[in-house]
């Protein structure tokens, strides 16, 4: 998101205006240097050399995100809704680029590798945020790793090298009873989180989904969950006032949490990126909320 440190004031004639210069706002973001020059001419005003020309110089904040796993189904509605906006994108990801992205794939910067072994120099340079959509899952020990460990590996780097936020997809916990949330998948997602709050108490973001839909690949294959998912949001959301009173029940959400749109994730993950006031946990209808204020 590009915005001026300062508003250009309105030229006035040369006899009452000299030379004004905008003071740089960011601290250590990447920015692009904006210099105008412009000549005051009028019928009735006299040229005087000394006094015709105005210099304004500003600084235009310009977004640069890395978004981990971004050749997932996730990651690239990420990255796809960042280029929209004029966001700078890094992916890092095992697979490096995506098979049949898009167009919008070209405005991306694809880097295969492995966050263990990252080399965080190249990665995170002059980035102003990291979005990791890192997940999966397998037995105890791999869960553990990829939805916990990875992320905790992510943040501390970002940290060390002055990221200013980092954004996590983390889950919705379903309602579910504590011995189910004791699995290695809930355990790494929470210690991720944790990691996250406490690293970025003040602009750090956890967002919460439950089901994402949309239209997914998998080994070439395109698969429309946006034909179950958009269906049963609808449902879902018709039908609140009556299921509300359920939602108490012990993993009730496993049938009442409405899924979300894999593009609402991406837009909400876009407001995080460009919101300073933006941070903390957010719920699947905070979400959706988050991206109504980003969608055009």
């Amino acid at each position: 998101m590009a915005s001026f440190s300062s508003l250009a004031a309105i030229a006035r004639p040369p006899s009452s205006i000299g030379r004004a210069s905008f003071p740089a706002r960011l601290n250590s973001l990447p920015c692009n240097r904006l210099r105008v020059k412009c000549s005051y001419a009028d019928a009735g005003v006299k040229d005087d050399s000394n006094s015709a020309t105005i210099d304004v110089v500003a600084d235009v904040k310009t977004e640069r995100v890395v978004v981990l796993g971004g050749s997932g189904f996730v990651g690239s509605a990420i990255c796809k809704a960042a280029v929209s906006k004029g966001i700078e994108v890094i992916s890092l990801s095992r697979s490096g680029r995506p098979t049949s992205p898009g167009s919008w794939a070209d405005q991306v910067t694809w880097m295969p590798g492995d966050v263990f072994y990252a080399n965080w120099d190249e990665v995170l340079v002059g980035a102003t945020a990291v979005v990791s959509t890192l997940g999966g899952f397998g037995n105890e020990e791999q869960m553990k790793r990829i939805n916990g460990e990875a992320n905790v590996v992510a943040v501390n780097a970002a940290k060390d090298y002055g990221v200013p936020k980092f954004i996590l997809i983390s889950v919705h916990d379903y309602n579910l009873p504590s011995f189910l949330l004791d699995s290695g998948y809930f355990t790494g997602k929470r210690k991720a989180e944790s990691e996250v709050l406490s690293k970025y108490p003040n602009s750090g973001v956890v967002l919460r989904p439950g089901f994402i839909y949309g239209k997914r690949r998998v080994d070439g294959l395109e698969i429309p969950l946006d034909l179950i998912g958009k269906p049963i949001e609808r449902i879902l959301s018709a039908t609140e006032n009556f299921t509300k009173p359920l939602s108490s029940l012990p993993g009730s959400d496993l049938f009442l949490a409405p899924p979300v749109s894999v593009d609402d994730v991406a837009l909400a993950v876009i407001n995080a990126v460009t919101d300073d006031d933006f941070f903390g946990i957010f719920t699947i209808e905070q979400i959706k909320e988050a991206a109504a204020k980003v969608r055009v």
